[in-house]
Order: structure tokens, then sequence, then C-alpha cells
């Protein structure tokens, strides 16, 4: 399997690809979300939301973090649009989200031409509990698809709901990284011998999965550090798999 990845601004990068070259679209676009008040969501950075005070890991912040929900719920709707335009006919679109941007997520999936078909729950076991309320414990996965699907296409049977702790430590390499197990589930939605796109790639999750699963991928990235990092991930991913085949090539003579 293969792998490419774009620095830059992926509105720009995606009128750059060609029109249905892609299977599946599973991105995670920054949620500009975390906080109770118009203020805490638009005037704080990613680090300042999404990292715990005192937290041991220096993690890079990324941009994109500040818009209000109607600039947002018009930002991803472009992205879509044209996310819409290098799929396959029959290819599927995946977008996390979290609770406060469910609506309008779901608005831009569909205002993008994608029929919304559900939605899918990523639960996190390692989450604080919360005095007199419900434990926020889970981010949400709405899919949809470019038409009709053809079962027969790819006859997968897929759960719809994971549950994998955010990467810790050393493993952690971006401020909102989702864990490769549950990415690795999500990529089956491709065919085998597919592509997926993540044009929010940030450190390559979703890239180091669709490679493990034999899907080939494409990813955008606006920062040239997340951008530097997830090519160094991928393309460890992609000797450990030549290793493994030419080891068991050799096994087999």
């Amino acid at each position: 399997m293969t792998f490419r990845t774009y620095q830059g601004d992926a509105l720009t990068r995606l009128t750059e690809l060609d029109p249905a070259t892609v299977d599946a679209v599973i991105t995670d676009p920054p949620y500009n979300s975390g906080g109770t008040t118009a203020k805490e969501r638009t005037s704080r950075t990613a680090r300042e939301k999404y990292t715990t005070g005192g937290s041991k890991n220096d993690l890079a912040d990324f941009p994109g973090e500040n818009k209000d929900q109607r600039s947002y719920g018009f930002w991803l709707t472009q992205l879509m649009t044209e996310a819409y335009r290098v799929t396959k006919p029959g290819g599927m679109a995946l977008i996390f989200t979290d609770w406060r941007q469910f609506p309008v997520s779901s608005d831009a999936l569909q205002a993008g031409g994608w029929i919304w078909r559900g939605a899918i729950s990523w639960h996190k076991p390692q989450s604080r509990p919360q005095k007199g309320r419900f434990r926020q414990d889970c981010e949400y996965i709405l899919w949809g698809s470019k038409g009709a699907i053809d079962g027969d296409r790819n006859p997968v049977y897929l759960p719809g709901l994971y549950s994998a702790s955010q990467p810790a430590g050393a493993k952690r390499q971006h401020i909102t990284q989702k864990p490769v197990e549950v990415m690795r589930e999500l990529v089956k939605i491709a065919p085998p011998g597919g592509t997926v796109l993540d044009f929010c790639m940030g450190s390559g999750s979703t890239g180091v999965a669709a490679l493990l699963e034999g899907r080939s991928f494409l990813g955008i990235e606006m920062t040239a550090h997340y951008r530097d990092i997830a090519e160094q991930r991928l393309a460890k991913t992609a000797r450990q798999l030549a290793d493994t085949s030419e080891h068991q090539g050799a096994a087999a003579q």
C-alpha cells in the first residue's frame, strides 16, 4: 500500500485532487468546541482547551480552533463538498465530532452532498467523572455515503461502538490524537486495497491505520510540524510492513 501527504490549507489542497479517486474520507477536524461559553470556545488555543493543566507532554499547538458555530458549519460544508467531489460513487465519509458540534456537523455532511447514514460512538474509558452530572465519555463519528451503498463491494459488518483511550505518554504526539486501534476498525469501511483520505491528518493516525489494514492513504495537514510527524509515522509503518512481508516470504520458501 502507498501513502502521500500534502502540507497546506485543506480547502486549497483538496481542489488539486482528481475527482472520484478515493474510497473513503475519514477525518477529525478541529472541533472549535471545548467550552461552555462562546468566549471560551473562540478565545482559547487548542492546547488551552484540550490538554490538562500540568501535563508533561509539550505538544505543539495547531490553528483553526477559534471559529464560532456558524462559521464552523460554513467551513466544514466547503470541505465536505470538495471531499464529495474526490470520492468515488458509493464511497463513504466519516467525521469525528463532539456533542456540542454534532448538529452542525450533520448539517455540513448533508450540505456537502452526502447521504447521512448514522453516528458511531467512541467511548473513552479514562474520561473524568463530573460531580452531579453524567460523564462526558464519548465522542462521535458521523457517517454518510456518496449515493447508494453496494454492500457486496465491501461486505463488512462493523460495530457502532468502540472503546479505547487516547494515546498517552510518549505515544501521544498530537493534542487530539485518536487511538490507532479505533482507526483500524474505521478504515475497514473502505474496500481492501482502496484509498482513504484524511484532510485534517494531524499526526497521521488515520494513515497508519489504513496502511496496517491494507489500504492506501492520502493526507492533508495545515502545519509543517505535524505533517513531518505524520510522514515519519507513515514511513515507519510502511517499513515494518515491508519487513514483515519479506520475512514471511523467506519463511515460505
